[in-house]
């Protein structure tokens, strides 16, 4: 539930319209199951190895929030200045894997959670229950793409062009928050270290 609660399936959809809305059905619908494909496999990497790549990498959590936090920013400008290309001439692969797949669905904050998810388990039904969860979540977020098509036929190019600016300032609210949170992070670590 936390995970679904994270990846928020219908807060996704205005934005994925916003990205995906010109495009012919065959390319929304292969662009969904792109976009769950790639959050599914990078929730999975970090359940598994997370800890020792960012160890490895000397990343801490807070960096790869400001990282996402910044990558959502790029698109929510994009969205709200309507200087995006237009996606019937963009390979629908790019719109999957990014800003869709990652950072939007497998964000900082579902790497965290997966993370500490698969810290608690301590059996192998606890890994087992995860992974019944990722896989569960990962299934309601591709439907609830999947079947946004219908909003598409009732919204029309005009309305979709609405929702675009929407989605914009809310991509932009959650970059901000990101950010913020990152930056919030950084000053706590720094206050609390010996140095």
């Amino acid at each position: 539930m936390t995970l679904l609660v994270i990846l928020d399936p219908p807060g996704a959809v205005p934005i994925f319209l916003a990205l995906t809305g010109q495009m012919e059905r065959r390319h929304r619908h292969r662009a969904a199951l792109q976009a769950v494909a790639l959050a599914c496999g990078v929730v999975v990497a970090f359940a598994v190895v997370g800890r020792q790549i960012l160890s490895y990498l000397h990343i801490d959590l807070p960096a790869l929030q400001g990282a996402g936090g910044l990558l959502l920013l790029l698109v929510a400008l994009e969205l709200l200045t309507g200087k995006t290309n237009d996606p019937r001439d963009q390979v629908t692969t790019n719109v999957a894997l990014v800003p869709l797949g990652t950072p939007l669905l497998a964000g900082p904050g579902a790497i965290v959670a997966t993370m500490l998810f698969v810290r608690r388990a301590d059996h192998f039904s606890g890994y087992l229950a995860v992974a019944v969860g990722i896989l569960a979540v990962m299934i309601i977020v591709y439907l609830v793409l999947r079947f946004s098509g219908v909003l598409v036929r009732i919204l029309r190019p005009s309305g979709i062009e609405v929702v675009t600016r929407i989605a914009g300032l809310l991509v932009a609210a959650i970059a901000v928050q990101l950010l913020a949170d990152a930056i919030g992070a950084f000053v706590t670590t720094y206050l609390h270290s010996p140095h």
